[in-house]
């Protein structure tokens, strides 16, 4: 009897010591949500740390106080991420080893906002195997005041060519990093519309969206007829020296000879209302040698340099101010030109796990450009490549998990792609 008392009291102290060092060694998240929309705390919002190696995992909950202030007990090492959802729509952020505060800012939502537009649509195009291949990305802007997120599941519309066959699409909030999202069928053969947040602008930061897309081209001719669905500052065409362009309706597109090896056409303020026509011929890729020697000075998408965590200049924040350089002085694509011809695009990883999203038995088009280079910038070293791919999967699983709970994805490729994802990630994880 005494023996079995005292086992049972070596037991009740040595759980109690380990709780106690659990508790010493477990961390507490805390910070502030701001609404700056009202710029006032948002109070009510729920909390959840997420566990970025147990599956994007919710390991603690909380709501956020009258004061916008939360508290989360981190239950180990992490990594970890805190996601705020206010108003149906998540924000998030890494969270930060030490004391140091996790605020986080968010914005109220609204299906329609004033004060969104594109920047620029930019189209490069090439030809290969009897196809013509089109990377088209859309620079757009969130000026709205009070600032206000546009999200519904028509955030953001496009209209392609009906005999567009879809190779990938990505996004890019203005701080966040690129990932593969969600884009539906709406309407006549041709038009799109995206479930993705467009967030105010972050100074001179805005929303990246990109398609990839090909067409039949056995002809060597394609009759572009197409429209924007904002009003765009400047829509422009990329395309080799050995392509010919020619606009079919008038429109005035200008051609910018700055780049010696790629031919640059541009048409100022496009509106919704007028078609975009041109007729494109001929075969060619663009080349790649020359932003290949220059890679490592150049962004990419989301990163500058060898900074992968640097933001590559954006646009203007100037509502209706485009990108202010008129025709006939130097290329007003610069800032976009390096990695725009480069195809960067969206980071391996994102674009990897769109491919693995997609239903079983579905058409998998390579995403390697011509060239052979890789779709992900240049890197200073191994360490520097491998936390961009882990940045990418963790923004990956977010979005995945984000789907879940708006419910735009069913259960068996929800699942289907959250193992695949947890794989990567792991390995990644066991490379850092």
């Amino acid at each position: 009897m005494k023996s079995t008392q005292l086992k049972l009291r070596i037991l009740a102290v040595t759980s109690a010591f380990l709780f106690a060092t659990a508790l010493a060694h477990a961390a507490t998240v805390t910070g502030t949500v701001t609404d700056k929309t009202t710029n006032k705390p948002a109070a009510g919002d729920p909390i959840v740390l997420v566990d970025v190696q147990a599956g994007m995992g919710e390991v603690a909950k909380a709501t956020t106080d009258s004061k916008g202030h939360y508290a989360l007990v981190e239950p180990g090492s992490g990594p970890y991420l805190v996601r705020v959802t206010h108003q149906g729509a998540g924000y998030f952020i890494a969270a930060p080893d030490g004391p140091t505060p996790a605020d986080i800012t968010v914005y109220d939502v609204a299906p329609k906002v004033q004060g969104v537009f594109i920047e620029a649509d930019v189209m490069e195009l090439e030809t290969a195997n009897d196809q013509l291949k089109v990377t088209e990305r859309f620079f757009v802007h969130n000026t709205s005041t009070p600032p206000t997120t546009q999200w519904s599941a028509k955030s953001f519309q496009v209209v392609l060519p009906a005999d567009a066959v879809i190779d990938g699409v990505g996004g890019q909030r203005p701080n966040g990093l690129p990932t593969s999202i969600k884009m539906d069928p709406d309407g006549p053969k041709g038009h799109f519309a995206f479930n993705f947040p467009i967030q105010p602008d972050d100074g001179d930061k805005d929303t990246l969206f990109q398609l990839a897309y090909h067409l039949p081209y056995s002809s060597g001719k394609f009759n572009f007829k197409t429209q924007v669905t904002l009003p765009a500052d400047n829509v422009a065409v990329l395309l080799p020296k050995s392509m010919t362009f020619t606009p079919t309706s008038g429109d005035a597109f200008k051609n910018v000879p700055e780049d010696p090896s790629v031919q640059t056409f541009v048409l100022k303020n496009a509106t919704p209302s007028k078609a975009v026509e041109f007729t494109v011929s001929g075969t060619g890729s663009i080349p790649r040698e020359q932003q290949n020697a220059a890679a490592g000075q150049q962004p990419g998408m989301g990163g500058g340099g060898t900074d992968a965590t640097s933001a590559a200049p954006g646009p203007s924040s100037t509502p209706g101010g485009g990108i202010g350089t008129p025709i006939g002085t130097p290329d007003p694509l610069t800032k976009y030109k390096w990695w725009i011809l480069g195809a960067i695009g969206l980071v391996f990883a994102a674009a990897a796990a769109y491919f693995l999203r997609k239903p079983a038995g579905a058409e998998t088009i390579a995403t390697v450009p011509a060239g052979g280079a890789l779709p992900y910038p240049a890197f200073s070293s191994p360490a520097a490549k491998n936390s961009q791919l882990l940045n990418a999967l963790k923004e990956e699983m977010f979005a995945l998990e984000s789907e879940k709970i708006n419910g735009t994805i069913d259960p068996e490729e929800y699942a289907r792609a959250k193992a695949a994802l947890e794989i990567v990630l792991k390995r990644a994880l066991n490379r850092k």
